[in-house]
């Protein structure tokens, strides 16, 4: 598999700072599965364990390729990984599995809290296979509490983690806040801190832990000040459309060009230099919105006064005037603007990938960037099963014969 710009610096897997740590992910989709993503992207070693004769629903789902067990998210998001089919519904699968965690360092699972010990796989029998194991548990609402056993998506986790509610303009029905499923990426990067956290417990105690990780959780810390403020003062935050109650101006204003830009003006000094650039120094005098407490009583019509001069300009004269006065300003990118854009080809964050059956495959780079040891693209989205013989020859000692029984039963 030929990349390009994946290995940046020369550095080799041998040089990556996962390197060593075998990572077994049993999860599905991506809340937890992207967490393992990353890890091997900084040199772990991931074993997808799938079902033997579907895989992980996400092969499914997304944009269909030519290359029958993959579509396009499972190509971007199933990275850096090798498949390994086992039955885990059979005794000889969970035995198999079991053998595998003892030879392992992390497991990463995302089922519904309570399944994996339904299968007999939970913490207990786990840890006694391997005392020094992290295991991360992705969920809706977290393996203990009252909701424990309800089903979780991101869709839902930004309902009840608070951010779908400010999503929209305001006494209008609330909006989906992206259609990308931001609480399974944020849960996922929660989770890939934890694991790093608790592998460096383990070099101090050789003790492994659970990390348990909730979506909803993972999208209620991203909410700022808003537990403080209704706490101490009964303030609950509305939505807000494009703007906030905190600093005006502050949005989204369309260029005469019928493009968008985002500019954000969170203190008197930025608007000092948006109305240079405006070539209205007298909006930002005392008398009128110079101090930040004129702008917020006044915000429907600061917000105009920019809206109109923004709309008389293009969208490519509106950004080298605020650039030009370093007016914190960023075009609305559309995927096609972001393929467009120097600086992420600069900063290499879309990679191209030739995937054999499906040409080349963009996807998105590697973060975060380390300057000695940068993660690296070793293979998009595995095919079902491409390690399940090397895994059972070489990692669990079985012989030709065994693994072929195995197969004929349907257990790999």
């Amino acid at each position: 598999m030929e990349e390009e710009a994946a290995d940046a610096g020369g550095v080799t897997p041998k040089d990556l700072p996962m390197t060593g740590v075998r990572v077994i992910d049993v999860g599905t989709f991506l809340a937890g599965p992207y967490a393992a993503s990353i890890m091997g992207e900084f040199g772990a070693e991931v074993l997808k364990v799938e079902y033997p004769i579907a895989g992980d629903p996400m092969r499914r789902f997304g944009t269909a390729t030519t290359r029958h067990d993959a579509t396009l998210a499972w190509l971007s998001e199933g990275r850096n990984k090798k498949s390994v089919t086992i039955d885990l519904r059979q005794p000889k699968g969970v035995d198999l599995f079991v053998r595998l965690v003892a030879k392992s360092d992390v497991l990463v699972e995302n089922f519904r809290p309570g399944t994996m010990e339904e299968w007999g796989l939970g913490w207990k029998v786990l840890s006694e296979a391997n005392p020094g194991l992290v295991m991360l548990r992705v969920s809706g609402y977290g393996q203990t509490g009252p909701y424990r056993r309800r089903s979780g998506f991101a869709h839902i986790a930004h309902a009840v983690g608070g951010l779908s509610y400010l999503a929209g303009f305001p006494g209008e029905t609330p909006v989906v806040p992206g259609t990308a499923p931001l609480g399974d990426y944020m849960s996922s990067l929660y989770g890939a801190i934890g694991v790093m956290l608790a592998l460096r417990h383990r070099e101090k105690t050789g003790e492994g832990q659970i990390v348990d990780i909730a979506i909803y959780e993972a999208v209620f810390r991203q909410m700022d000040e808003m537990a403080a403020a209704y706490a101490l003062f009964g303030k609950v935050r509305e939505r807000e459309g494009a703007g906030t109650v905190m600093a005006v101006p502050h949005g989204h204003f369309r260029t005469r060009d019928e493009k968008w830009v985002a500019i954000a003006c969170t203190t008197d000094k930025m608007f000092e230099r948006l109305t240079d650039a405006m070539e209205r120094p007298e909006l930002s005098s005392s008398s009128l919105f110079g101090e930040q407490g004129k702008r917020l009583a006044a915000g429907g019509e600061v917000n105009r006064i920019v809206g109109e001069w923004v709309g008389s300009l293009t969208r490519d004269q509106v950004m080298e005037r605020c650039i030009g006065s370093e007016v914190p300003i960023g075009k609305l990118n559309s995927i096609a603007d972001i393929f467009d854009d120097e600086h992420y080809l600069a900063r290499e964050m879309l990679v191209r990938v030739q995937e054999e059956g499906c040409g080349e495959v963009a996807v998105p780079g590697v973060v975060p960037k380390l300057s000695e040891t940068p993660g690296r693209i070793s293979n998009l989205g595995p095919p079902l099963g491409n390690a399940t013989y090397e895994v059972m020859r070489e990692l669990l000692d079985l012989s030709a014969g065994q693994i072929a029984e195995l197969r004929q039963r349907k257990i790999i």
